[in-house]
């Protein structure tokens, strides 16, 4: 929380707990309501699945969830397992040996996977951008990744490609892969450009083989730099770690991936809010309190998927002596722009090179994101929200922060009131991050029937009491953010 901001009396901090977890429960509960009483007719034509649950369906038609889930079962979580068993070992008995282990390890279980024409790709890729990378020129490293991105969208290439595998989810595997090691060549490439490493190319390019093919984040991330993963990793070669706290840390770590995944698997079979969102007139029909649940249960599904996602490879990362990134904040909680995407556009030089260049450096964040997802309509739409929303804030924040604004705030306001009042201002905030979110979650036509529904045809009856609980969601958020890490 920003210095100037005072804590609230504890009574008004409770009430806006209360609220706000209020909210969230009584908007599922009409969304499960929504969701039984049209149930056949959501069965019919989006064939749920029998669910887990005894009595309750189970709504498979997030991608990405049943993607993972499948592959998890088939063979992805066992070469994890294995990875981590690996990697356990070595460390105990040969640890200078364990990165060497471990690369092995991992090429063989990325080629059993994507096989060895999808793994030649690969090493296509990692071969261009390691020869560019050696000329150290930015600019020139920024293309030639661009363009090997941009080999994901040729459709003869894509045809070729698909006709490697007996499946399509096979060729998504590669497509994902592909994907999200292009972004470890960026890294590679432009570290190497600012700062070259001092070995010599060879031992370079084996830890690039060994950065891009490192298991846990091979597929879907997260992403840390090549610095990071070289430096971290020749640390820990180096390092005994603490025997006796890393199978309670597993332990943990574990317990709570799996009640996050739990917490997942419930919410598609009391919630079937995947389906609901692809038909729009069950948006049109919605009842309010359940055009707000669907609208939460998106946002905070996808807040929990990635805690899955991202939780079981952070594991066995930090057990390898990595220092992965922070899990997802929660969205009910995250009340601003700025605050959602600082740690992409800080990067480009956030606010230290003027207003025209912060401009410029959100622009080209957006613009790389949405590139590196597909380019599509919606995802364009999605990436100017979130551009337009971080300008609008860093405008209002520049406002007040001039000398005549601030001095009649500061004599008129007190700190607690001022707080109030920055609230009252993420509100707003939060309701456009949502609605972009919900663009970049369900498409164009989701986002706007939301808004027509709560903001157009809504203005006098559903925008304000749902600005009120977004008021209540952006304060327990400022007291979050209030506490020490």
């Amino acid at each position: 929380m920003p210095p100037q901001l005072s804590p609230l009396p504890r009574p008004e901090i409770l009430v806006y707990w209360v609220l706000s977890l209020g909210s969230h429960l009584y908007s599922f509960y009409q969304l499960h309501k929504f969701s039984k009483e049209h149930e056949a007719g959501l069965r019919r034509e989006f064939q749920l699945e029998i669910g887990l649950l005894k009595g309750f369906r189970r709504d498979p038609s997030d991608f990405e969830w049943s993607f993972w889930t499948e592959w998890a079962k088939k063979s992805l979580l066992w070469t994890l397992v294995g990875h981590g068993i690996l990697s356990r070992l070595a460390t105990v008995f040969y640890p200078k040996l364990k990165v060497h282990a471990l690369t092995v390890f991992d090429f063989l279980a990325a080629s059993s996977m994507l096989g060895f024409k999808g793994v030649g790709v690969l090493l296509l890729h990692l071969s261009v951008a390691f020869s560019v990378a050696q000329l150290r020129k930015p600019s020139l490293a920024w293309i030639t990744n661009l363009l090997l991105l941009s080999t994901l969208h040729i459709q003869p290439l894509q045809d070729i490609q698909r006709g490697w595998y007996s499946t399509e989810e096979e060729y998504y595997l590669l497509l994902f892969s592909v994907a999200v090691c292009g972004l470890r060549f960026i890294s590679f490439s432009l570290e190497h450009c600012w700062s070259p490493l001092e070995h010599g190319r060879v031992v370079q390019l084996c830890w690039l083989f060994s950065y891009t093919f490192y298991h846990p984040f091979f597929y879907n991330g997260p992403i840390i730099t090549f610095k990071a993963y070289a430096e971290q990793m020749r640390k820990s070669a180096e390092e005994n770690s603490r025997e006796e706290s890393v199978l309670g840390y597993a332990l943990v770590r574990s317990g709570r991936v799996i009640l996050w995944w739990c917490l997942a698997e419930y919410m598609i079979h009391v919630m079937y809010m995947h389906s609901i969102h692809s038909n729009e007139t069950y948006i049109e029909i919605l009842p309010p309190w359940a055009l707000g649940g669907l609208a939460l249960a998106l946002v905070q599904f996808f807040y929990v998927k990635y805690l899955v996602l991202f939780g079981f490879p952070s594991m066995l990362a930090t057990l390898d002596g990595l220092v992965p990134p922070n899990l997802p904040h929660c969205v009910s909680i995250m009340y601003s722009f700025t605050g959602m995407w600082r740690y992409i556009y800080v990067p480009l030089g956030g606010s230290r090179h003027g207003p025209l260049y912060k401009v410029f450096s959100t622009g080209v964040a957006f613009g790389f994101v949405c590139f590196w997802h597909g380019g599509l309509d919606y995802l364009r739409y999605w990436a100017l929200m979130n551009w337009a929303g971080v300008l609008v804030e860093n405008g209002i924040k520049s406002l007040f922060a001039s000398s005549c604004l601030h001095s009649i705030v500061e004599q008129n306001f007190s700190l607690a009131m001022r707080r109030r009042c920055t609230a009252l201002l993420c509100a707003f905030s939060m309701a456009m991050l949502i609605l972009s979110n919900l663009v970049f979650l369900g498409g164009i036509h989701v986002g706007r029937i939301f808004w027509k529904r709560v903001f157009i045809q809504g203005w006098s009856t559903i925008a304000p009491p749902t600005l009120t609980f977004l008021y209540c969601f952006a304060q327990v958020g400022l007291e979050q953010t209030s506490l020490p890490p």
